[in-house]
């Protein structure tokens, strides 16, 4: 018999400590990752660091997916071309959307891998919040809240400029 594996509860507050969860969270074995935050800011997603570490986690298998829901895509059009270029070499495995007016005064950040493993911050205009290893009751939670944010969503960032 095998042991379940240690849940893990690591609470953060500072952006050096959510930066760290972000990479944890990375690190761990997953198929599908799914982000929400308002303008995604702070995902770092301009840094070099952050985009090769989003583009190992895509190389380990043609299986995992990326699904980012935010509400302005701008951040990532007009500042971050290393993720653009990984939208661009990545796009059948990475999809941004944004969200519909309806649903813009969310103002919560998190990012669940798989139904297991989670970062959340209860409001992103702050670092405090949690990582979560193993802990499949929460991740499951925030995995059907992103499902019912994506299905009030459009396509919204596209690498090409025909959208295509």
């Amino acid at each position: 018999m095998s042991e379940e594996p240690k849940r893990v509860y690591a609470p953060f507050s500072s952006e050096a400590d959510y930066q760290a969860a972000i990479d944890t969270l990375l690190d761990q074995e997953g198929r599908e990752l799914r982000i929400f935050d308002p303008d995604l800011v702070s995902l770092q997603l301009d840094t070099l660091a952050r985009v090769d570490h989003l583009e190992r986690f895509l190389r380990v298998s043609r299986t995992r997916r990326i699904y980012i829901a935010t509400h302005d895509g701008g951040h990532v059009t007009r500042r971050c071309p290393r993720m653009m270029s990984l939208l661009a070499r990545f796009a059948h495995m990475i999809q941004v959307n944004r969200t519909h007016e309806e649903i813009r005064k969310l103002q919560d950040s998190f990012m669940v891998l798989d139904a297991l493993h989670y970062v959340r911050r209860p409001v992103a205009a702050y670092y405090r919040g949690a990582l979560g290893i193993n802990d499949d009751s929460e991740a499951q939670q925030m995995r059907a809240r992103f499902q019912e944010i994506w299905s009030a969503s459009y396509p919204g960032v596209s690498a090409t400029t025909t959208g295509l």
